[in-house]
């Protein structure tokens, strides 16, 4: 079984919080982004390169082949999956991906989204997803960095 150490929603992927906080607080050395379009852009992949912390390897797969290999992760691969929006997440699961937790960090506002917490906002579909992930048995938190508390996740559902 893989070491998923940690799988966040976030919605600029490799970015500074993740590298700098999130990665050395849950002991993550692959940042695997599970993004069918990053998957296929080498522009994004090389600016989150430069952006990832040099003690980390990076992977930028499909969902598909994330839920295909994921298995054959090595033990000593700490892994945080990283992903845009939470219905890749319900891929994920739903593709076989053991991912017991998720860590909702940032969800911009954009047409036909509402903002439920300090960086999150939820369109009907989000919340949806959020259910049945959370039907699977994935506990869901709130947090943008790992040194402040987490959110109530029933603001997700209001």
């Amino acid at each position: 079984m893989p070491d998923i150490v940690l799988t966040r929603i976030d919605a600029r992927l490799i970015h500074g919080q993740v590298a700098t906080q999130w990665c050395g607080s849950v002991g993550a050395n692959l940042l695997l982004v599970a993004n069918d379009d990053v998957a296929v852009n080498e522009m994004r992949q090389g600016l989150m390169n430069m952006a990832a912390p040099a003690y980390a390897q990076t992977r930028f797969f499909s969902i598909e082949k994330t839920c295909a290999i994921i298995s054959k992760a090595s033990p000593q691969q700490h892994i945080a999956i990283i992903c845009d929006c939470p219905q890749d997440v319900l891929r994920l699961v739903e593709g076989g991906v053991p991912i017991k937790k998720v860590n909702i960090g940032n969800m911009h506002m954009a047409e036909g989204k509402r903002q439920v917490a300090t960086s999150v906002a939820v369109n009907d579909d989000d919340v949806a997803c959020f259910k049945k992930l959370q039907d699977l048995g994935v506990e869901l938190e709130i947090r943008r960095v790992p040194d402040i508390a987490a959110e109530p996740v029933d603001k997700l559902f209001k």
